[in-house]
């Protein structure tokens, strides 16, 4: 289906309020995923019309300033920077966005309301992602532009509430754009967002099968070959759950859950692990996060094919719904 007058037709008929608040050409914003999202891959989003992210994790402020340089360097359209609050790093890594002038943050596991002043001053369009009802008022009242009702079918670190439940409650509590992640990975997604009141969405699973992505590919061809039931979520008695696709690593988890392993034991078992899947392939004891929307995930392609294949679908589906 060609693009007509250079855009798709859907965004024109919804116009966003985050396209226009952030300058982007489409709805469609890239995961932060830890080890993950870096400057190959936020660039080849943003340059596709989409919003690039760099996912911050636990690394130290100056990987994350090279990967913000690089990739200024590839792009010259608009990209984030996700900040993991409860990181050690994360009062550096809230100067370096200002310092090197980053236009959107988005944040996760805590409240920016400390650094909101500071990221204002800067003109930084400030995201945080929310699990539920209460935080994303909450983070509306210390002055989030927007929010991401992120529902427990994502990948890597989740709630309880499902993207179904959670979006709709959220655009009716907030009076900012809501971005829906969790679960969406093609157009018939995308288009149950947009019914369920959001204004863009938030894909991650399906981004790692990008040609862009750097992630191992072992990594890439266990989310290919992903069946509907093979993710689980381990973690919960650490206050810190986590859906990976199962493995040795995670029936490890499972098992010391269930008899009630100490939590010293169970993170002992975690150090490391994400860096074993992403940087070394390792399939059986790395931690393969991904969504449950993985199963649906069955071709590696560029990320402009990815965000326009899902809105042209969307646009179909919604087309033929009047």
């Amino acid at each position: 289906m060609p693009l007509q007058g250079g855009r798709l037709e859907i965004v024109k008929r919804m116009k966003s309020r985050v396209c226009d608040l952030l300058n982007i050409e489409y709805p469609i914003f890239q995961g932060a995923m830890a080890r993950i999202s870096d400057a190959s891959l936020a660039s080849a989003v943003s340059e596709a019309g989409g919003l690039g992210i760099i996912a911050g994790g636990t690394a130290p402020v100056e990987v994350i300033r090279a990967e913000v340089r690089k990739t200024k360097e590839l792009t010259k359209k608009p990209f984030g920077v996700n900040i993991m609050l409860l990181s050690e790093f994360a009062d550096d890594m809230a100067k370096m966005v200002c310092e090197e002038g980053v236009k959107v943050v988005t944040t996760g596991a805590g409240a920016p309301g400390k650094y909101m002043e500071m990221w204002k001053s800067h003109g930084i369009k400030v995201i945080p992602v929310v699990p539920s009802v209460a935080i994303a008022k909450r983070m509306v009242r210390s002055g989030a532009d927007a929010v991401i009702a992120e529902g427990t079918e994502s990948g890597g670190h989740v709630g309880e509430l499902t993207t179904m439940v959670l979006v709709p409650q959220v655009v009716d509590a907030v009076d900012v754009p809501v971005i829906a992640a969790g679960g969406i990975a093609d157009g018939r997604g995308v288009a149950a967002a947009f019914m369920l009141g959001a204004e863009a969405v938030q894909v991650g699973t399906r981004f790692l099968t990008a040609y862009e992505c750097t992630v191992h590919q072992n990594y890439k061809q266990k989310v290919l070959g992903a069946k509907d039931i093979d993710t689980v979520v381990t973690g919960r008695s650490t206050g810190h759950p986590v859906r990976t696709l199962k493995n040795k690593l995670s029936r490890k988890f499972v098992e010391l859950e269930a008899v009630g392993a100490p939590v010293q034991e169970l993170e002992q078992l975690g150090v490391g692990a994400l860096a074993k899947a992403v940087v070394h392939g390792d399939m059986e004891f790395g931690s393969v996060m991904a969504g449950q929307i993985a199963a649906l995930v069955n071709k590696e392609q560029s990320c402009k094919d990815i965000i326009l294949e899902m809105l042209h679908e969307a646009e179909q589906l919604m087309a033929q719904r009047g």
